[in-house]
């Protein structure tokens, strides 16, 4: 089992992003889903700001997968989250509870993710905070 990965999502569930960019290499590539491309632990920083405003999730039902001797893992889990504060381009929010299957791709060098892709299904996400 990779423990970075596995520190990175037990960060997550606490809410901490510091927690979590401790396990980031400092030029990570983050492939946000429906999104852009972001690089470096300032620009991780600020998504995870911008996230913890509008959602607050809990990743639950976890399974991590390892392969490449350690350089490569993948999780896959349910997201269970209210949707806090309206996101720019998204539906209102309304305290509107979701959740949703999701996973994550790694890449990791030195013991330290250097990419983090995250897919999930958006328009499930969208009937959900829209009904």
């Amino acid at each position: 089992m990779n423990e970075t990965v596995r520190a990175y999502f037990e960060a997550f569930n606490r809410g901490d992003t510091e927690g979590m960019i401790a396990c980031l290499s400092d030029d990570v590539r983050h492939f946000v889903n429906e999104g852009q491309v972001r690089t470096g632990k300032p620009a991780f920083r600020a998504f995870c700001g911008h996230m913890s405003r509008c959602y607050a999730e809990e990743l639950t039902d976890m399974v991590i997968l390892n392969a490449g001797g350690g350089t490569r893992a993948a999780a896959e889990y349910i997201v269970n989250g209210t949707y806090l504060e309206t996101d720019e381009g998204l539906p209102e929010a309304r305290g509107q509870s979701y959740r949703l299957p999701a996973g994550s791709f790694f890449s990791l060098e030195n013991g330290l993710i250097t990419r983090v892709v995250t897919y999930y299904n958006l328009a499930d996400w969208m009937r959900q905070v829209s009904a």
